[in-house]
């Protein structure tokens, strides 16, 4: 009641609560425009809301069974109640309960009926469910699952809630709509904590423990190495990826990201495990990796004393066709030559093609040589095949586009025999000091040469392609790195390619593939720029890309097959000293070697 001042005719309590009554509250603010309750959905403003709820679970729930629903790419809110029982009041139900089924089993024997199973299974797990509740080992519970879907429009809605019932009744989880009362699905399914619509199932302990959706997939085995730390339960990521279809691994990272520091500590520890390793290194990354465990660092550049001549031709094996090896080797020679000369007519490959047979006959070699025997200063090089196009009949374009590796500025750079020997369990082809418009043609050459080898000498091998986005770029290039990736398995070999430009990667017709024939992938930190790309490429959800979006270095997610996981890549002291990328710490090192050095003197 409001009291009335007749003096002036007005309430004064009642001004007062007119007041308060026009202030803006949070209520106010996050309020909608208009809300409509219909007996299946609700109009929240624009958006249409729909709450379904499980009402029936099997007798056997599988671990990790919801977490496909909370993962789903659906606008979504879930409530998930949980009511402890009195252990006392449900031991005293089950003891009526077991009473009855002993009942119904003694006088259907006492008819003379044979037993009945349905019967005699229930009876056992009520006494073993007893058992437990007795002992404390199990507890008992009502559990309440409710999901609220959102959409545009009653079609959306709908769409939506029958992928949900297809998801859980694949799982013999079965859902229906809350109708006639979706007002309490919803205030049940905000963030209130109110169970308003009091759909419950009995559980105990162990089915109940099944529902906890926040699992997170297990890649740990009893061999293999060590990738890093499961960011979600801290378990050890421990696998061999010698073991999946194929070795293949795709990276991608923006820079600085720790891409190269996660591949270097794989290299290190793989290198423990007794495998081969092949890096083509762009930048410098892996020279402190490699003198630290006295590999073979090879330096690929103009002035440099290490050759690869294309025209190698690799010994193979006994179930290998000498016909086809050449074939091969002068289909990846093309290739080479239309990444140097560019803009090749057909006219001009066919001039390239007779000429390449023609420069091996030169050289007495057919397919009916004996390969093995042959040595590097055995094979031509691209001087001759120079001299054999200057004698053929519309090759003087190409004779003048291959003059600068022949005898232009290029031509120290792949004009000479092979003098470089595999013998290292770890070799890196540093090719940095070379110029950018021949970056590609040293990845295509180098990559020549490690394929040879792969033929020549079977054993367990990772090839590492650093910034495999140069070679991308090139169509014919991105072919053969396609072609490796695709046939290395064979050769128990397993490609690592490494980029930090995503799209440049994509837009190849190769770049897919080559994603796709990879067992295993590892996306660190991404830029805003990439992450959509990343996102559609790896089917990601916006929690995964929020996930790679906010990562610090070393973080990301490591697919492997069917499973993928948060990584946390981690290395020891010793190991970090020798794979470390970071300028000032490679300045410390440098220094505390000088410093020994002197000491020693």
């Amino acid at each position: 009641m409001f009291g009335i001042n007749k003096k002036n005719n007005k309430t004064e309590l009642g001004d007062e609560y007119i007041y308060q009554e026009g202030l803006a509250t949070v209520k106010d603010l996050i309020a909608p425009s208009a809300l409509k309750v219909s007996p299946s959905y609700i109009e929240i403003g624009d958006v249409y809301a729909k709450t379904l709820f499980v009402f029936a679970f099997p007798k056997f729930l599988s671990t990790n069974w919801f977490s496909p629903i909370i993962n789903a790419d659906f606008s979504m809110d879930t409530s998930i109640f949980i009511h402890p029982m009195d252990t006392a009041d449900v031991l005293k139900n089950l003891r009526k309960k077991a009473t009855q089924v002993m009942s119904e089993i003694s006088i259907e024997s006492e008819k003379g009926k044979i037993r009945d199973p349905i019967l005699e299974s229930a009876l056992e797990n009520i006494e073993e469910l007893r058992n437990k509740l007795q002992e404390g080992s199990e507890k008992f519970f009502r559990f309440s699952v409710y999901m609220t879907v959102y959409g545009a429009s009653v079609d959306e809605v709908n769409k939506i809630s029958d992928s949900i019932e297809a998801i859980l009744e694949a799982q013999l989880v079965y859902v229906k709509p809350a109708i006639f009362r979706m007002e309490q699905g919803i205030s049940s399914t905000i963030p209130l904590a109110n169970d308003e619509l009091d759909v419950a199932n009995n559980l105990n302990t162990s089915p109940l423990s099944t529902s906890f959706p926040f699992v997170s997939s297990d890649l740990t085995s009893n061999k293999g190495i060590l990738y890093g730390i499961n960011r979600h339960n801290n378990s050890l990521i421990l696998f061999d990826r010698f073991e999946m279809e194929n070795a293949n691994m795709t990276v991608f990272a923006k820079s600085g990201a720790g891409k190269s520091y996660t591949i270097k500590l794989e290299i290190l520890r793989s290198l423990m495990m007794d495998a081969d390793v092949i890096v083509i290194d762009p930048e410098n990354e892996y020279k402190h990796l490699c003198e630290t465990v006295g590999g073979s660092f090879v330096s690929i550049s103009l002035n440099s004393k290490s050759h690869i001549n294309p025209f190698d031709i690799p010994k193979i094996g006994q179930d290998e066709d000498p016909e086809e090896v050449m074939r091969s080797n002068a289909a990846n020679l093309m290739g080479l030559l239309h990444l140097m000369l560019k803009d090749i007519t057909p006219e001009e490959d066919s001039i390239l093609e007779r000429g390449i047979h023609e420069t091996y006959a030169i050289r007495d070699i057919t397919p009916q040589s004996d390969f093995s025997i042959l040595t590097p200063d055995d094979f031509p090089v691209l001087s001759d095949l120079y001299e054999v196009l200057r004698n053929m009949e519309g090759a003087e374009s190409l004779v003048m586009r291959m003059e600068k590796y022949t005898i232009g500025l290029f031509s120290g750079f792949l004009n000479k025999p092979t003098n470089i020997k595999i013998d290292s369990q770890l070799v890196v082809f540093n090719i940095r000091d070379l110029e950018e418009e021949l970056r590609p043609i040293a990845m295509y050459i180098v990559l020549h040469f490690i394929w040879n080898e792969m033929r020549s000498n079977l054993k367990k091998r990772l090839v590492v392609v650093d910034e495999a986005w140069i070679m991308m770029k090139n169509e014919d290039a991105a072919s053969f790195l396609f072609g490796i990736a695709k046939r290395c398995r064979k050769y128990y070999t397993g490609l690592t390619t490494i980029t930090q430009d995503i799209n440049d990667f994509i837009s190849s017709q190769y770049g897919k593939p080559i994603i796709t024939n990879s067992s295993i992938q590892l996306l660190l930190k991404q830029s805003p720029a990439s992450i959509n790309t990343i996102a559609e490429t790896f089917y990601l959800t916006d929690q995964e890309k929020f996930l790679l979006l906010e990562s610090n270095v070393g973080e990301g997610i490591f697919f492997a097959g069917n499973k993928h996981v948060a990584i946390r890549v981690i290395a020891s002291y010793s190991e970090d000293q020798i794979i470390t990328s970071d300028p000032r710490q490679l300045l410390e090192i440098e220094n505390a070697k000088k410093e020994l050095a002197e000491n020693n003197l």
